[in-house]
């Protein structure tokens, strides 16, 4: 059962942007924080964004600034704008929620930022 289905991948420009979609179950999206992963060749997943049932957000030091989580409550979807692109933002984009301890992953979205 597909549960988080993430949209808005692509290729841009350095200095461009991109959103980036995550539409979830409203089981989930109504019950747990969401969270915004990537990962790039050789690298292990990190968390770049994360947003709470509240509204409240993190983020990692190195897209402060430049990149902004949010959650569209009518749709069940969470959003992650992200500006100013860099070629190390490229990673396959993941979204996620964590229940019982455990991770579960929308399928991934490739963002390859290049000239």
């Amino acid at each position: 059962q597909v549960q988080l289905v993430e949209s808005g991948g692509g290729l841009v420009q350095p200095g461009g942007s991109l959103r980036l979609s995550c539409a979830a179950s409203e089981s989930i999206f109504k019950r747990y924080t969401m969270g915004w992963y990537r990962q790039a060749p050789g690298k292990q997943r990190e968390l770049v964004a994360s947003i709470t049932i509240r509204g409240n957000t993190d983020y990692a030091d190195s897209v402060k600034g430049r990149f902004t989580i949010s959650r569209d409550n009518a749709k069940n979807t969470v959003h992650l704008q992200m500006n100013s692109l860099k070629p190390e933002d490229t990673a396959v984009y993941y979204c996620n929620y964590n229940f019982l301890g455990l991770p579960y992953w929308g399928q991934g979205t490739q963002v390859t930022v290049s000239s």
